[in-house]
C-alpha cells in the first residue's frame, strides 16, 4: 500500500470549502482524470476515471462524515483499492487548511510506475491546487450537505 499526503490553504471560509467538497458530482471540474461521479445516496458513490489511458469504474463509501471537520471513504466495488480522508481546519475566518490523506493499492505497471516517480503525489497536488482556484473564483459552494455519517 502506498499513502499520499498533501495539504492546500485556500482563502475561503471553513463552512464553504467544506461545503464545496460535499458536492462529489462537481470533482471532474478540478480533478484531473476524473470523467465522473454519481452519487448513488448519502453514503455512496460511483466513480469513472480515466488516468494514463487506463479507464476504471469503481464505488465508494463514505464511512465518516463530520460537518466543517472530516470526510473518510473507501472503494467498495472495482479493482481500485483506496482509502482517504480529507479534513478541514478552520485557520481565520477567512482562510482554511485543507488535508488530504490517501491510502491505495496501485494496479498495474504503469499505477507502480507512477507510484515510484510520484507522479500520483503531484497529481492530488495539482487537484488541491485546482480545487483551490475553484473555490476562491466561485467565493462560495455549489451546494451543501451537512448531514453526519458515523462509522459502522
Amino acid at each position: 500500500m502506498s499513502t499520499v499526503r498533501e495539504s492546500v490553504e485556500v482563502g475561503v471560509p471553513l463552512h464553504t470549502a467544506y461545503n464545496q467538497w460535499t458536492q462529489f458530482t462537481e470533482f471532474p471540474r478540478f480533478m484531473e482524470g476524473v470523467d465522473q461521479v454519481t452519487q448513488v445516496d448519502d453514503r455512496h458513490n460511483h466513480w469513472a476515471t480515466s488516468i494514463a489511458g487506463v479507464h476504471r469504474e469503481f464505488d465508494t463509501e463514505i464511512v465518516d462524515q463530520l460537518p466543517d471537520e472530516r470526510i473518510a471513504w473507501r472503494t467498495t466495488s472495482g479493482d481500485v483499492q483506496q482509502q482517504g480522508l480529507v479534513t478541514f481546519e478552520h485557520l481565520d475566518e477567512l482562510h482554511t487548511r485543507v488535508n488530504l490523506a490517501l491510502v491505495f493499492e496501485p494496479s498495474g505497471m504503469a499505477e507502480k510506475a507512477a507510484d515510484m516517480t510520484g507522479t500520483l503525489d503531484r497529481r492530488v497536488k495539482g487537484d488541491l491546487q485546482r480545487f483551490k482556484d475553484f473555490i476562491e473564483q466561485r467565493g462560495e459552494a455549489e451546494g451543501a450537505w451537512r448531514g453526519r455519517l458515523s462509522p459502522g
